[in-house]
């Protein structure tokens, strides 16, 4: 009896495997818009529809499937290719960002009747989106348009579209795993069950022995190398302290050996089959116990490594003091000290972390190892590659294909490392895609911080003394390590202008899971300890929190001052703080009665407010090239580097191009993210792909313009470039006009390529500043709080384009509000992640984010592009203290730890209520 099942119209016969899921059976046939993101139905973005009926693919057996038809969002357009018409309204209010979860809620959705139309909260209960602050989606669903018709020349400012939207709502948009590759193998990984241990045996034979099992990696087969697995443009900032395979284990989860197979279970189970004997070390886990002496060390390693004190386990440390704070406490009417702490977070991209790759032959009949990879640095990564194995960088080359979310997270090489050594040694195509459990325990987290804080003012309000203390877990291993825990006590503290500061931070080693780069890059760990404390300081001296920070806080054309130094290339290019402020008063204003809430009786009601200022990229350089050229067909080509994760800058760049040419998006392509095809581009990271990369575009599209001018008034014999104006799609001269196709033939048969280069080198930089207010309402039985208002104030110079700012704007307030109210990567007292799926880590759903309403300040900064500043990372950074801050107001209690769950509120309340 022969099996059948009708996939999008289409009739297949051929069995699943035995247990086999449905996402993977669709998924093995080409229909690859069914995404994995969870392997537990807790994400959504595997849904499909059986029957017209949604299902998560990943929890439906194949085998049900058989004479039932199957939908995937690549067959829900008609056989004419005419679009569902909940695809057309995702596309038309852009209701994603990466887009990794778009085909889940296009299924839910157009599954939904009337009822559950009536109540997006239960019928989203099963998708997760991490990118948009679910506004967007919503949108989409009622069918509000946000997108704009290009105009030429009328790009910048506008709400376009983004290039692949018409790929992400139909499921043909390419991310990491999404292609076929004839032969590839599948690799496994062997994890540490220890905190601390030597490896002293390693037997690989029976693993060996299991049919489909081509090769074991362990220890044995690694370079000695040392690296990190952070990326920066300068590799010097991170300590060298990581071994592709190590003989010593420094955490539960750190990998161990590498089994590659025919299919994964076989390489799983090859794994099953390592047989490793530990000798078991003494571990540490708290970072103050590490740095005590005598404490376990975790790296025994030279000055080579870059550990500034390895015996302490202080792989990077800070002190500096401006002024005296001692003589600024004696001066302070009111002095206010607290300690606060921040939890491990989790980034919680749904596509997670993998790559693939292979050797491929060159024209000239070279083998080359391509790598392809979900990472926000491929040039990094392949410089990396080629300084582990002793490679020339022609000789690899890495791409990334749509990137299904970062926040930081994928600055890192995890994956690429072990996959490149495998088809080293097979000459064969080898695939590593973590679960989301290796997402928890075998990636990054956010650094837990402990911030201790003292801070005096006089009677009237004004700082005289400002002293942080910060110790920042980073776990096993020191990637980002020293890098975040510098940038945390920057602009937190450099935005007061109190005359004495003093800090002094630590970067410590533990034998816990690592952490890494996360949207705020420490920034957002000290800023919940600082404004909390100003906020605690304008209470104890009786001035209005607003009126208190405006007295302190840094004025525009200022020297910003930090102890830890590090501010020489950074000005204030612009300045909105002061309207981020009038627009928290503004709010306060509509609501400073409380009239319309709607709260029930003995709630509580208070609010708050938080602000922040960031550096627009990184200190000591960040590199974007870029090359903007005419086509044969008149069209413009832009090849920048910048990796595409739903921050917008692929939409951006085109913007700024079709502005500089005066032509529209539609007539520019864009290559990116490959080393093959693009000049060098530090990474998406840090805030850069606007105000670097946007910038090194800027002067590529402006120099084609100058060249085309030139060209064609030669061309047409005109008497000057001046007399010339570029069109959409042609030259004018003196009344006479030569389309871009002709000049294109013109140029060519003269021997000349019509294009120009851009760079910028991410120096001097810039700062944009942001506000967040809360009203929210608490139930002192329960601990249950509601949000009755959000307001956010967003400093980020001329918004290229509004629509999608808005969207980084509210993507990055939902992923703070989560990490404010119960995201939580939990260890047990070995350092073990208890909290490896999402069911167990909570995550924002729809019903938990409010409407926030975004607000953009009117300034044009003198060094970004067109006056664009970066706002990716920043609208993270208030939104703990300003609710922290509203929670005070509400309850008369300072919460100092994070996150604010329910029962930890409860017990607050509890507890003050009993005296």
């Amino acid at each position: 009896m022969s099996y059948g099942i009708h996939i999008n119209g289409r009739p297949f016969e051929d069995e699943p495997r035995a247990g086999q899921c449905l996402r993977t059976y669709l998924r093995e046939r080409g229909w690859f818009g069914v995404k994995k993101g969870c392997d537990a139905g807790d994400c959504g973005a595997c849904t499909v529809h059986v029957d017209g009926e949604p299902v998560h693919s990943c929890l439906y057996p194949a085998v049900r499937a058989e004479g039932r038809a199957v939908t995937t969002v690549e067959g829900l357009a008609d056989e004419g290719g005419e679009l569902h018409s909940v695809q057309q309204q995702f596309l038309d209010a852009q209701g994603f960002q990466c887009g990794f979860c778009t085909a889940g809620y296009l299924m839910t959705t157009a599954a939904l009747d009337t009822e559950q139309l009536a109540d997006l909260p239960r019928a989203f209960k099963g998708n997760l989106c991490r990118c948009t602050g679910y506004r967007a989606i919503e949108d989409a669903v009622r069918g509000v348009r946000h997108t704009e018709e290009p105009d030429a020349g009328r790009a910048v400012g506008r709400n376009l579209g983004a290039p692949a939207d018409p790929q992400v709502v139909t499921g043909t948009a390419r991310y990491t795993f999404d292609l076929d590759v004839p032969g590839l193998l599948h690799m496994k990984l062997l994890r540490s069950p220890h905190p601390h241990a030597r490896i002293l045996a390693i037997d690989t034979a029976a693993a060996l022995r299991v049919p489909g099992v081509h090769l074991v990696l362990t220890h044995h087969d690694a370079p000695e190398r040392l690296y990190s697995t952070a990326r920066h443009e300068h590799p010097t900032e991170d300590p060298d302290d990581t071994r592709l395979l190590d003989d010593t284990v420094r955490y539960i989860g750190q990998r161990v050996a590498a089994v590659v197979a025919d299919s994964e279970a076989a390489a799983e189970e090859g794994c099953r089959r390592i047989e490793v004997t530990y000798e078991q070390l003494p571990y540490v886990t708290d970072p103050e116990e590490a740095m005590a002496p005598g404490a376990p060390v975790v790296h025994d390693k030279g000055p080579e490594s870059r550990i500034a004190r390895p015996e302490n386990n202080v792989v990077g440390e800070v002190h500096g003091e401006i002024g005296s704070v001692e003589e600024g406490f004696a001066e302070a009417d009111v002095i206010y000290e607290e300690t606060f702490r921040t939890q491990r977070v989790q980034h919680a991209s749904l596509e997670t972390h993998g790559a693939v790759a292979w050797y491929e032959t060159g024209e000239g009949g070279e083998e080359r190892l391509t790598v392809r990879s979900s990472t926000q640095t491929p040039f990094l990564t392949r410089r990396a590659l080629c300084a582990l194995f002793d490679l020339e960088l022609k000789q690899v080359r890495v791409l990334a294909g749509r990137v299904g979310g970062g926040f930081g997270g994928k600055q890192e090489m995890i994956v690429e490392d072990i996959v490149a050594l495998a088809v080293m040694r097979l000459r064969r195509p080898v695939k590593l895609e973590y679960t989301r459990a290796e997402q928890f325990y075998g990636a990054t987290t956010r650094h837990p911080f402990t911030i201790g804080v003292r801070a005096g003012a006089r009677s009237d309000g004004t700082l005289t003394a400002l002293q942080v203390r910060v110790v920042s877990n980073t776990g096993a291993y020191g990637n980002h390590g020293p890098a975040v825990m510098f940038h945390s006590v920057g602009e937190s503290m450099a935005v007061y202008r109190a005359p004495h500061k003093k800090v002094n931070a630590y970067s410590v080693y533990t034998n816990s899971v690592p952490a890494g780069a996360f949207r705020g890059y420490g920034l957002g760990q000290v800023v919940f300890a600082v404004e909390s404390v100003m906020d605690e300081l304008a209470r104890r001296t009786g001035v209005d929190p607003l009126v208190f920070r405006e007295l302190n806080i840094i004025g525009p054309g200022e020297h910003m001052i930090s102890p830890g130094g590090g501010e020489e290339d950074l000005e204030i290019a612009s300045y909105g703080l002061d309207q981020c402020l009038q627009v928290v008063r503004d709010a306060i204003g509509e609501y400073g009665s409380g009239e319309g809430d709607d709260v029930p009786d003995g709630w509580l009601v208070g609010q708050g407010t938080g602000m922040s200022m960031i550096a627009t990229g990184p200190p000591g350089g960040h590199f974007a090239d870029a090359t903007v050229k005419l086509l044969q067909d008149g069209t413009y080509d832009i090849a920048v580097g910048t990796a595409e994760f739903g921050n917008g800058t692929t939409t951006v760049h085109k913007q700024i191009t079709a502005g500089a040419l005066s032509t529209t998006v539609d007539r520019i392509a864009i290559r990116q993210s490959d080393t093959d095809v693009v000049r060098h581009d530090t990474g998406a990271f840090g805030s850069a792909g606007t105000v670097v990369a946007g910038k090194a575009v800027m002067q590529a599209a402006d120099a084609l313009a100058v060249h085309l001018l030139d060209f064609a008034a030669r061309y047409l014999g005109a008497a000057a470039p001046g007399e010339c104006r570029l069109t959409a799609d042609a030259v004018e001269c003196a009344g006479r006009v030569v389309s871009l196709k002709e000049l294109f033939q013109a140029a060519r048969a003269a021997g000349r390529e019509l294009l120009a280069d851009g760079h910028w080198g991410g120096s001097p930089r810039s700062v944009a500043f942001n506000a967040q207010w809360f009203r929210l309402a608490v139930d002192p039985g329960t601990g249950e709080i509601r949000i009755l208002r959000s307001v956010h104030a967003a400093d980020a110079g001329k918004v290229m384009n509004p629509m999608q700012c808005r969207g980084q704007v509210e993507g990055g307030v939902a992923q703070a509000l989560g990490a404010t109210l119960f995201e939580n990567v939990r260890l047990d007292e070995r350092g073990q992640v208890t909290t490896a799926a999402f069911r167990r880590y909570r995550l924002p759903q729809y019903a938990d984010v409010p409407r926030t309403e975004v607000h953009f300040m009117e300034t044009s900064d003198a060094i970004g592009p067109l006056g664009a500043k970066s706002m990716s990372e920043s609208p993270f950074n208030p939104v703990a203290p300003a609710f922290a801050n509203a929670l005070r107001d509400a309850t008369g209690i300072r919460f100092t730890e994070l996150p604010l769950t329910r029962d930890r509120v409860w017990l607050a309340l509890d507890a003050a209520a009993r005296g």
